[in-house]
């Protein structure tokens, strides 16, 4: 039995995974999805949140319920939380896969992997809400990303300010996140003609990474749920058994 951890990103909580943890479960494994803090519901202390705040929620899950060689699975900004994550407890994890996510870099933010105009814009955006990265609207989330209307209508409705600190705070590691052992999920209509960003691509050739491809856009956890879960049970086809310890505690 493996044990998947599930971080949101943007604007989300644990609920965003609902269908996923259903069916990793069904398959006979553990699956906790993370709501991160300040993004229970709007108006709860967001704007003081930082990304080493989310890092302690992820680790403070993994100590708390004695979770090892679990595999960490990371949405959009989610995936600075994992590489923080992984950083700091490289023995609890077996594997990371980044779905559509950022990736964490000693001394650099979320928002630094934009071009200046857009970060500009984004802590401009920040400052005006109170600290919080407001959600999009309904046509941002649903314009070419495969999702239904009525999914696209869900994630708008349950959406809240994101803080913006989180967005801002540079991520600190000891090694790079190129060592960690990992999946990159490129989620094809998100993209033109799958292209990703550069610090991205250039993981191509490292010897422990590996991509994927979803023919679907931003949100593959709501779009395509059932070809992600099989891509998440293929990673653990991939990465091999549990130890004996971690077995043994089951």
């Amino acid at each position: 039995m493996r044990s998947y951890v599930l971080v949101p990103g943007l604007w989300a909580g644990a609920w965003i995974w609902h269908r996923i943890a259903r069916q990793l479960r069904a398959a006979g494994h553990r699956a906790r999805a993370l709501t991160l803090s300040g993004l229970s519901a709007p108006d709860t202390g967001g704007r003081h949140v930082t990304l080493a705040d989310h890092a302690d929620d992820v680790l403070s899950v993994l100590i708390q319920e004695d979770l090892n060689d679990v595999i960490l699975v990371a949405h959009d900004y989610g995936g600075i939380v994992a590489g923080s994550v992984v950083d700091r407890a490289p023995e609890r994890v077996a594997h990371t896969v980044y779905v559509e996510a950022f990736l964490a870099h000693d001394g650099r933010s979320m928002l630094d992997a934009f071009p200046g105009s857009v970060r500009a814009e984004e802590l401009r955006l920040i400052a005006d809400n109170d600290g919080l990265l407001p959600p999009p609207p309904i046509a941002a989330v649903a314009d070419g990303q495969d999702l239904s209307s009525g999914d696209a209508r869900w994630l708008t409705k349950r959406f809240v300010g994101h803080p913006g600190r989180s967005l801002s705070d540079p991520a600190t590691l000891g090694r790079p996140s190129a060592r960690h052992s990992a999946t990159y999920v490129v989620c094809e209509k998100d993209h033109f003609a799958g292209s990703v960003g550069e610090d991205i691509d250039r993981l191509r050739d490292e010897p422990g990474w590996t991509f994927r491809t979803l023919r679907t856009g931003r949100w593959p956890m709501l779009s395509v749920p059932g070809e992600l879960v099989e891509l998440l049970l293929d990673v653990d086809r991939t990465v091999g058994p549990v130890s004996a310890e971690t077995a043994a505690g089951e």
